[in-house]
């Protein structure tokens, strides 16, 4: 019987829901991905596959199929990992989940079946929270960002068994909890400053100007000339930020990775 998990995909800085559908058959033992998959999706049999055998379950000795849908649009990444091997696990009936339908699911999986962060959880979150989603079961180190989508409730788990066990009804872990307030305060604080900079007073001015009107600023000068170095201590002259001005910021370097996973806003 074919089963269904929800999770979603990275556009852009902008997410959207995907549907891992997960199909055995009664044939030649193959596995098989459809729906546009990269290659690191494509990958994934083998971390999935060595994941279920060490979270004690079997793999089918069947033909799997795996479809992700909508099929029109290219998949990236490795957060397909932890839906695609629950469901293959309920669509060989080792497993049998009360709430699968209420939850998304995103997470690498590893070779031992614990499991590992991805990049773009907040875009995600914020995705699935427009869906009207319950809840999202997330790697542990990414509950922090998915809770500050302030949309579904949020489960971080560690292995494949504990995502399981909330599946099957066994939640013994309350929803994390994300402060705005304190996230806030926790980027507020700067290890440089903008009244640090001696000299460079067109630099400086073209910076104040831009902070105070909301422009835009383009900095050109060799290597050396002090672009990095200015543009790290804009932030200092800067408003506070609002939450709906910060998301987007937030969004755009969680994507790209330039930021470690769980840093907040």
């Amino acid at each position: 019987m074919p089963s269904t998990v929800l999770s979603a995909a990275i556009l852009g800085i902008d997410a959207y829901p995907v549907h891992v559908e997960v199909d055995t058959d009664r044939t030649l033992p193959t596995f098989t991905v459809v729906g546009l998959p990269d290659s690191t999706v494509r990958e994934s049999k083998e971390r999935v596959l060595a994941a279920i055998k060490n979270a004690g379950y079997q793999w089918p000795r069947r033909r799997v199929t795996v479809n992700l849908a909508p099929a029109d649009r290219r998949k990236e990444g490795s957060a397909f990992d932890l839906p695609i091997a629950l469901g293959v696990l309920v669509a060989s009936k080792q497993i049998k989940p009360v709430r699968l339908t209420d939850f998304a699911l995103l997470g690498e999986l590893s070779l031992n079946g614990s499991l590992r962060p991805v990049h773009g959880m907040l875009s995600m979150a914020a995705s699935l929270h427009e869906q009207g989603l319950y809840g999202m079961i997330v790697p542990t180190q990414n509950a922090r960002e998915a809770a500050t989508a302030n949309g579904p409730l949020v489960y971080g788990v560690s292995s494949l068994n504990e995502a399981v066990d909330i599946l099957e009804g066994d939640v013994r872990q309350r929803p994390y909890e994300s402060n705005i307030e304190e996230l806030f305060k926790s980027t507020a604080d700067h290890p440089v400053d903008f009244a640090e900079v001696r000299g460079q007073d067109h630099a400086k001015r073209a910076l104040e100007v831009a902070a105070a009107g909301g422009h835009n600023l383009l900095m050109v000068g060799p290597p050396g000339s002090g672009k990095t170095m200015l543009a790290r201590r804009l932030p200092t002259i800067l408003p506070a930020s609002s939450l709906s001005e910060a998301l987007p910021t937030t969004k755009a370097t969680e994507v790209t990775g330039d930021e470690p996973v769980g840093t907040g806003l």
